[in-house]
């Protein structure tokens, strides 16, 4: 099953989490699964940015419960 794309409320409700960076939220999951990737994929993407720009654990919980629930 291909992801789909969040809702702009939906990836509001994530960037209105208490402690997240609500730009790395907004931008990761307004362009999530824009070019055919996988959940894995964005997954291991997200890895790679939380590492590359050291976003706390909190932005990165965001942002994966963000992945996850797009594919569903």
């Amino acid at each position: 099953m291909t992801p789909r794309r969040l809702t702009a409320q939906e990836v509001e409700g994530f960037a209105s989490w208490p402690g997240v960076s609500r730009m790395a939220v907004e931008n990761f999951l307004m362009t999530v699964f824009c070019s055919g990737e996988t959940v894995g994929e964005a997954l291991g993407n997200l890895a790679n940015d939380a590492q590359a720009y050291k976003w706390n654990a909190e932005t990165i919980k965001a942002i994966g419960s963000g992945i996850l629930l797009a594919g569903k």
